[in-house]
């Protein structure tokens, strides 16, 4: 039997996944960082992106989309503070596209109170969710 670790995603709604797995993979601002068991302590800021924890050895994902949050690795237990996550099976494309129109709108007509750094926050998000989407849709049709 080969080693686990304890993995808990939470944003400020939910607990989107608490449990064993053998991997974890996650958008850490400076680059995708991969955590195993027995991974030396680490504290890392996360980029809007997808998180992969793989809890079997035959390869059983839960994949989750999070906008950002914060990356804890102790060595048997991993802890991602999410400021918003969503299981890859609730994303939305349709609203993810209506997002990124939205914040491509609010740049091109910029306003004396306009907020230039939520707006880039805001498609940066949206980008991203749509990258999963696709990917995920992606990998869906090879199957």
């Amino acid at each position: 039997m080969s080693m686990t670790f304890h993995v808990d995603i939470v944003s400020a709604e939910e607990s989107i996944y608490s449990g064993t797995a053998h991997m974890l993979v996650a958008p850490a601002e400076h680059g995708e960082v991969g955590v195993m068991p027995r991974h030396s302590q680490y504290i890392s800021l996360l980029k809007p992106g997808e998180i992969r924890v793989k809890v079997s050895d035959s390869g059983e994902e839960h994949n989750i989309f999070i906008s950002g949050g914060v990356l804890e690795v102790q060595p048997h237990v991993v802890t991602v503070l999410a400021d918003t996550a969503i299981r890859a099976k609730d994303l939305d494309e349709a609203e993810a596209l209506e997002a990124k129109q939205r914040a491509e709108d609010a740049l091109a007509n910029r306003k004396a109170d306009f907020d230039y750094a939520k707006a880039q926050s805001e498609l940066i998000e949206a980008a991203a969710r749509l990258r999963m989407i696709q990917k995920l849709r992606n990998s869906s049709n090879k199957q």
